[in-house]
């Protein structure tokens, strides 16, 4: 059985991209028959149809749905193999691509990102957003990205580095009653008659806030969801209700009132790549375990890990 090509791959998902052969063969600039001709090619390799014909558009077969995915992975670890190899002999320009989730580009990666271009201003970045863990993953192991960024992988095989521990802080309106309380610290069983600023079902922060308030005995009722997880803390100071965000995206000169929750709410974060990392991307990976501010000083007060190195508390380490 023949060895399905790139050229065949990447046909196959431009045909699926385009809906039609005609508008694929003009993309690619070949002509329909050799383009028929390759898609055949493919089907044989494969053994079996992997597109029907329909008089004015194309449809997958069972087997086109359960090969596409794979085709485009394919086809862009062959970008990431060009890349790297370019990368690798020292062209001065290029383009990193990097998946994270939505709280990490809200928080730690902005001044990263500005300490990179200042020492590789011809490498370009590409930032790919996810808002949820599992989607970040599922990202990567498609081969969409470099580098990802977020909370530790499920059952990962690649390389995986740990940047720190990021605490979750507790925001509430500057003229709550529990604003001013000397401990700075609050219980979310404190919390569980409000109504929460809480987070859209596929926001991977909402998953988080159900599994720690049900750990405590109650489910958060939501006055509001919120699709970006920036408007969170700013709803919270709005008085709408409380929000459990992560320390590092609030704003600085934050008009909100910050309480660490009690026992603190961690979460691990992790740079991982599929398989073992070219020189410009252990580069960006060095960078990001220096300059990452995963725990910042919040109102005066640090929301790292305890003196000595030691954390208490605990938190869900996926969403």
């Amino acid at each position: 059985m023949a060895t399905p090509t790139l050229r065949q791959l990447e046909y196959l998902a431009t045909v699926v991209d385009t809906g039609s052969f005609t508008r694929a063969a003009e993309q690619l600039h070949v002509t329909q028959p050799a383009l028929s001709h390759q898609i055949r090619a493919l089907e044989g390799a494969l053994g079996g149809p992997l597109l029907e014909r329909l008089p004015r558009s194309v449809r997958l077969t069972p087997m086109g749905r359960a090969v596409l995915p794979h085709a485009r992975a394919a086809l862009a670890e062959a970008e990431r193999l060009h890349a790297a190899a370019r990368r690798t002999a020292g062209l001065e320009e290029g383009e990193l691509e990097v998946a994270v989730v939505y709280s990490v580009s809200l928080g730690i990666l902005p001044p990263v990102l500005r300490d990179w271009h200042r020492r590789h201003p011809g490498v370009r970045i590409r930032l790919r957003e996810y808002a949820h863990t599992d989607r970040l993953q599922e990202a990567m192991a498609a081969g969409r990205a470099d580098l990802a960024i977020g909370p530790v992988p499920t059952g990962w095989e690649g390389p995986i580095r740990e940047l720190g521990v990021e605490e979750f802080t507790v925001v509430l309106a500057a003229e709550d009653p529990l604003a001013e309380r000397p401990s700075g610290t609050v219980d979310l069983t404190e919390l569980a008659d409000r109504d929460w600023v809480h987070y859209a079902p596929d926001n991977g922060l909402a998953d988080l806030l159900d599994q720690v308030c049900a750990r405590v005995g109650f489910h958060p009722r939501a006055a509001i969801r919120a699709e970006q997880t920036s408007a969170a803390p700013l709803l919270a100071a709005a008085g709408l209700g409380p929000a459990l965000v992560p320390a590092n995206i609030v704003p600085a000169h934050f008009e909100g009132a910050l309480l660490r929750p009690d026992p603190p709410i961690l979460r691990t974060l992790t740079a991982y790549t599929r398989t073992r990392p070219d020189p410009l991307t252990v580069a960006f990976a060095d960078l990001l375990s220096r300059q990452a501010r995963v725990n910042p000083v919040v109102s005066g007060r640090s929301t790292g890990s305890e003196p000595g190195g030691g954390t208490r508390g605990r938190g869900p380490e996926g969403p």
